[in-house]
Formats: C-alpha cells, structure tokens, sequence
C-alpha cells in the first residue's frame, strides 16, 4: 500500500529524498497496509539528535483494542542512521529547509517514509506552476484532436 502526500509536492520545491522506517505500534501497521492514513500537513523534525514524523494521522486498525487511550496524530520516531541525522540537520540550518514526508508505504514486512528536504514555495510561484500545468494540458489536448 502506498499513501501519498500530494500536498507536498504543492506547497514545496523538493530537493532531494531519502527513505526512512517507522516506529509503529501493530495496530498501526494494520491500519497502514489497510491504506488507512493522512499525511496532509505532516512534517519530520529533528531534535535532540533523533528524526520525529508529526502531524501523521493514522487512525487504530478496526479489530483492536485499546481505543480509550490511543492518539492517532501522536509523534512517531523514523528510524535513520546518524549520519543521516547530522547531514540533514547542517543542511536544515544551512540553507533553511524542511523535512517534509512524501508518502508512507509498505516494503516487504516494514513500513517506510520517504522524507525530502523542501524549499517553501511563495504564493507567485505556485500560481506559475498551476499555470504551467493549464498550458501543458491545453497542448495535450490539441494533440490530441
């Protein structure tokens, strides 16, 4: 199953990816392959020397128990090597950048993030390229008559 993030790709100039693991309970592994997720206005930070995913809306598998106490946009760890860590924390202070998760998807038996360093778009810049997909789909269209 693969989530994705279409807002992302809207509100950021992504730069580079890397792809990450989940510290998930059962029931949210359950929940994920189940295509039950959001990540619609998520983001991943980096503190204390960890990457932290928040804002991820994973609600609880159906079958389970233990609703009363579960928190479905709860901080979830990703699971990155250190160098990882201390890469993209230079480059997050270097040149202004976010951690933002693209999508979330299963591989083999693991849940994976795929988190790229984003650039903020301004609002001219998203109207340009709206714009520039209206145009590239009128010349598609042509062709195609």
């Amino acid at each position: 199953m693969r989530i994705l993030n279409r807002r992302a790709r809207h509100d950021y100039q992504i730069l580079e990816s890397f792809e990450a693991g989940v510290a998930l309970t059962g029931a949210e592994v359950k929940s994920i392959k189940e295509g039950r997720a959001d990540l619609g206005g998520s983001f991943a930070q980096i503190r204390d020397g960890e990457a932290w995913l928040l804002g991820a809306n994973i609600p609880l598998y159906k079958g389970s128990s233990g609703a009363a106490d579960y928190d479905p946009l709860r901080i979830r760890k990703l699971l990155v090597h250190r160098k990882e860590i201390v890469s993209l924390e230079t480059k997050i202070k270097q040149k202004k950048l976010t951690l933002v998760p693209i999508s979330l998807y299963t591989k083999g038996r693991l849940v994976k993030v795929k988190v790229a360093l984003g650039r903020g778009k301004k609002k001219y810049e998203k109207r340009d390229a709206k714009r520039q997909k209206d145009i590239q789909r009128e010349i598609e269209r042509e062709l195609k008559n």
